[in-house]
C-alpha cells in the first residue's frame, strides 16, 4: 500500500507562488504516474497535471498551462507541485494521486490518493 501525504499548502496573494509536495511512504513510486488534482467544495474533482514514472512525460490542464510545474524525485519517494502566477481561480484542495494508466488516470481513476492540502489565493 502506498501513502501519499501533501503539505505546502496555504494562503497567497494573487500572482503569488507556492509549492505542494507530496511524500509517499509504503512503497516506491519510482515506476508509478503520479499526479495532481484539485477540487472546490461542491463541484466535481478536476484533473490537474500528470508526469509519468521516468518524469519524460508530463501533460497538464489547460487552465494551468504555463503557470504550473510538476517534477518528482524519486529518490526521495517525493513528487513537487511548483505553482505560480495564481489566480482566484485556483483555490481549491489540491490532491496528489497516483498509479494507473495515464488514460485512466487523468479520468480520476488513480490507484492511491493523499488526503489534500488546501491552497487559497486571494483576490
Amino acid at each position: 500500500q502506498v501513502q501519499l501525504v501533501e503539505s505546502g499548502g496555504g494562503l497567497v496573494q494573487a500572482g503569488g507562488s507556492l509549492r505542494l509536495s507530496c511524500a509517499a511512504s509504503g512503497r516506491t513510486i519510482s515506476s508509478s504516474a503520479m499526479g495532481w488534482f484539485r477540487q472546490v467544495p461542491g463541484k466535481e474533482r478536476e484533473f490537474v497535471v500528470y508526469i509519468s514514472g521516468s518524469g519524460g512525460s508530463t501533460v497538464y490542464a489547460d487552465s494551468v498551462k504555463g503557470r504550473f510545474t510538476i517534477s518528482r524525485d524519486n529518490a526521495k519517494n517525493t513528487v513537487y507541485l511548483q505553482m505560480s502566477s495564481l489566480k482566484f481561480e485556483d483555490t481549491a484542495i489540491y490532491y496528489c494521486a497516483g498509479g494507473g494508466l495515464y488514460g485512466s488516470f487523468v479520468r480520476g481513476a488513480a490507484a492511491y490518493w493523499g488526503r489534500g492540502t488546501q491552497v487559497t489565493v486571494s483576490s
